[in-house]
C-alpha cells in the first residue's frame, strides 16, 4: 500500500467510525425521546399487549388465546412497540375536541393511525378489580403532570359491542399537580421510570368496564390517553 492508499484507507475508517457514532447518538435521542409512559395496572391495551406479546409476537396461539392483541398486533405493530408513545401535543385542554367519539382509545387516531385498532370494542383481557382500586400509570421520563383524570364507563355500558364515548364516562379522580420524578422508582425492563399511584372509587359497577386516563404532562402541552380493561365484581 503506497502513501495515497494510506491515507485514503484511515480516511474511510474514520468516517466510517464517525458515521456509527452518529448512528448511535441518533437511536439514544429517539430511544430518549419515545420514553414518555402509560397506564400499568391496570394495564392499557397497548402495553398490557405488548407485556404479554412483545417476546412472542409471531406465535399464533395469540389469536384463539387473546384475540384483541392479535388484531391490534396485525394492524400495527409499532403501536405496541410504541406503548408509550399514545399522545397528542397542542390540545390546550380541550380533550373532547382532539378525541372524538369512537377515538378515545386511539388519542383520535394519534400517531397517522397507528393506534386505531385500539378502539375497536370486544373482550379484551381485563384486569379484575374491587369498586375501590388503585390505578398505576408509569412516567418513563418523568414528565410529571398537570392532572391526571381517571374516567370509569358508566353501568350499562357494553365494551365488548360498543365504542367508547365520553357520554359513557364518569370522572372518579382527579389528582391535580404531580411534580416531576414523584412517584414510586421502577427497575422493570422497559419501565424505568416512576409509577404514580392514584386511588378511585367506581361504586355501582359490576362487570366488565374500561378505565380512561387523561395525562397531562408539565414539561409541555403534552397529554398521555389510555384504555384499560377492568372487570368489577359482580354482574
Amino acid at each position: 500500500m503506497n502513501c495515497h492508499e494510506h491515507v485514503h484507507h484511515w480516511a474511510l475508517r474514520a468516517a466510517a467510525v464517525a458515521s456509527a457514532a452518529t448512528l448511535l447518538t441518533t437511536v439514544a435521542a429517539v430511544d430518549t425521546a419515545a420514553a414518555h409512559g402509560s397506564a400499568i395496572g391496570p394495564a392499557s391495551r397497548n402495553y398490557g399487549c405488548w407485556k404479554r406479546w412483545g417476546g412472542d409476537f409471531q406465535n399464533p396461539a395469540m389469536k384463539t388465546e387473546d384475540p384483541m392483541c392479535w388484531q391490534a398486533w396485525q394492524a400495527d405493530t409499532n403501536a405496541m412497540w410504541n406503548w408509550n408513545g399514545l399522545y397528542r401535543e397542542g390540545v390546550a385542554g380541550n380533550h373532547q375536541a382532539a378525541l372524538p367519539d369512537g377515538q378515545l382509545c386511539s388519542a383520535g387516531h394519534t400517531g397517522s393511525g397507528r393506534y386505531n385498532a385500539l378502539d375497536v370494542p370486544g373482550a379484551w383481557q381485563a384486569t379484575a378489580v374491587g369498586n375501590s382500586f388503585t390505578f398505576k400509570t408509569h412516567d418513563q421520563a418523568l414528565h410529571g403532570a398537570d392532572y391526571y383524570r381517571i374516567y370509569v364507563t358508566k353501568q350499562g355500558y357494553d365494551a365488548v359491542t360498543q365504542p367508547l364515548r365520553w357520554s359513557d364516562l364518569e370522572l372518579v379522580a382527579d389528582t391535580g399537580k404531580i411534580a416531576p420524578g414523584v412517584g414510586e422508582p421502577s427497575s422493570e425492563p422497559g419501565l424505568n421510570g416512576v409509577t404514580v399511584s392514584i386511588p378511585v372509587n367506581a361504586p355501582g359497577r359490576t362487570g366488565r368496564h374500561v378505565v380512561f386516563m387523561i395525562w397531562q404532562a408539565s414539561h409541555m402541552d403534552q397529554t398521555f390517553y389510555s384504555c384499560s380493561d377492568v372487570i368489577f365484581p359482580g354482574g
